[in-house]
């Protein structure tokens, strides 16, 4: 699998390309990252986005460096749905039980609507990834949108159709 990186020479800017990258979805998970990331930029207002497209996934990460282990949340979206990552969420609290996974790391929740987030739950949870970060979030200043990586080759951002039928072609016979 090939992966590019990003380079400033590129004629898109960031936004060009990350709206691209959005824009590969169908309407209601497109319009879902777009809510999520602005829920997320206000909350975390000085985090970087580091953003890949990768393979399996389409993810923004935010991080208080430009380093992904710095990550402290990710928008995570496949054709099947949108969720919220939080890269290092095997060891935060869950009294709620909200958090799903049972890798060594991450844990993630699945948001269905933006009013997700507003959780008192997930809401403790993204307090709590801010102030178990190893490096803090600036206290100020101006977050950065960079393009890790692209993949050359992806899964569908769409969900295929698996109940329609190719047509069948009708063979016609000549009377005679």
């Amino acid at each position: 699998m090939k992966t590019t990186r990003a380079t400033s020479q590129s004629t898109a800017t960031g936004e060009q390309q990350l709206a691209g990258f959005v824009g590969k979805f169908d309407s209601k998970n497109a319009a879902l990252i777009r809510a999520t990331r602005k829920v997320l930029r206000k909350r975390l207002p000085s985090a970087n986005e580091l953003v890949y497209d990768n393979y399996n996934f389409f993810v923004i990460g935010c991080c208080s460096t430009e380093r992904p282990s710095d990550c402290i949340v990710s928008i995570a979206a496949a054709a099947n749905g949108v969720g919220l990552s939080f890269y290092y969420g095997a060891s935060l609290p869950d009294p709620h039980k909200l958090l799903l996974g049972s890798g060594s790391q991450n844990r993630f929740i699945r948001i269905e609507s933006v009013a997700t987030l507003a959780h008192p739950g997930v809401e403790e949870l993204i307090a709590a990834a801010i102030a178990q970060a190893e490096t803090p979030l600036p206290a100020s200043g101006k977050s950065k949108l960079v393009i890790r990586s692209i993949a050359e080759k992806q899964k569908p951002r769409r969900k295929t159709n698996s109940l329609a039928q190719p047509e069948k072609k009708q063979s016609k016979r000549k009377s005679d």
